[in-house]
């Protein structure tokens, strides 16, 4: 372990134990300023990078707009996707963006944690409660209320899906909202959304039809590509190549959506398409009647295209990761054989 990685872990470790115990010692002098609770402006921390990490807060997002209308939210974040993840949603003023690598930009670094000091909140709320970084941030900013992203007691017991990384923080805000004697919206989690707009729509719709050169069939796309043990061999998919292929090939198009890398495991047997711009490739899935990926942030990015979205998961837990939702389905790889895999790809663009 190099030096870097030794300093990263006794920060980790020492911000742990210094935040771990904060935030239930707070919620009875929160309880006491109830009455004066409005908000207006909010705070929201995940000071993370992964693509898929981001999109999995759109939810929240979503229902703190719902909630409040009028509000404005700062996101404190690393790096620069939250960026690109919510520039179309109004009530997002301000990106707060730690930098991924903190001993490279030092000095940026501590501006960012400086500026969480410039706004006092009317609501500050850290998402993932084992976050360090994200605790600390609570304390830091200013503001009479704020949620440090300890489960609520009885969430488990109301939801059946409330260890699902997207709902979790949602039912969290509402009981927290409770506990503080403030109506809480009800019903279900919203669905991951990436808010794309007309002309990214249109714009998507212009580059599918140039990768299949017709527009008269639809189109089911295919995402390979994962990080570690999320990710199928070639083997696996050249297998699933021959049972899709066969089965979808007269009625619809089929087309591969590339990673950043570049790396195809169906060997480039289908027509690509291939875009550094998360946007411009959520326009594309947005156009698709089905995009079927393997567990990782182009999952969740169809998923937030409002595209119908399979999810193949081998290794993480679906109840925690799965696509939700509208028409989307996730399949145990496991459990589930290749050709249960083509029976709910039928099912779902029977429906399209």
């Amino acid at each position: 372990m190099n030096l870097k990685s030794k300093v990263n872990v006794y920060r980790r470790n020492i911000t742990h134990s210094l935040t771990y115990s904060l935030g239930k010692k707070s919620t009875a002098k929160m309880q006491q300023k109830a009455a004066h609770f409005k908000v207006n402006r909010v705070l929201i921390s995940r000071p993370n990078h992964r693509l898929g990490n981001m999109l999995l807060i759109t939810p929240l997002v979503q229902e703190i707009c719902e909630t409040y209308p009028h509000c404005k939210i700062d996101l404190f974040v690393k790096g620069k996707i939250a960026s690109i993840v919510f520039q179309n949603y109004p009530q997002v003023d301000r990106f707060i963006e730690l930098p991924k690598k903190p001993f490279d930009h030092l000095l940026d670094y501590i501006g960012c944690w400086i500026s969480l000091k410039k706004v006092k909140y009317d609501l500050i709320i850290n998402v993932e409660k084992g976050s360090s970084s994200g605790r600390l941030s609570t304390i830091v900013a200013r503001g009479d209320f704020k949620f440090f992203g300890d489960s609520i007691e009885d969430s488990a017991d109301k939801h059946a899906d409330s260890a699902h990384y997207a709902k979790y923080p949602v039912y969290n805000f509402r009981g927290f909202l409770e506990s503080l004697n403030q109506t809480s919206l009800t019903g279900k989690v919203p669905v991951l959304d990436l808010k794309l707009n007309e002309e990214e729509i249109s714009r998507g719709k212009r580059d599918l039809e140039e990768v299949t050169q017709d527009s008269s069939r639809k189109t089911i796309a295919f995402f390979t590509f994962a990080t570690g043990d999320k990710c199928y061999s070639e083997e696996w998919w050249s297998d699933f190549y021959a049972l899709f292929h066969a089965e979808f090939k007269q009625e619809f198009n089929l087309i591969e959506i590339l990673p950043v890398e570049n790396i195809s495991k169906l060997n480039h047997r289908l027509p690509e398409f291939y875009s550094k711009d998360i946007r411009e490739i959520a326009a594309l899935m947005a156009n698709c009647d089905l995009l079927l990926a393997a567990d990782s942030g182009m999952m969740h990015l169809s998923s937030a295209s409002l595209s119908p979205t399979i999810g193949l998961f081998s290794y993480t837990p679906i109840e925690m990761y799965g696509v939700y939702g509208r028409n989307n389905s996730s399949i145990h790889t496991h459990s589930q054989s290749q050709s249960d895999i083509i029976k709910e790809m039928r099912r779902i663009v029977s429906k399209s």
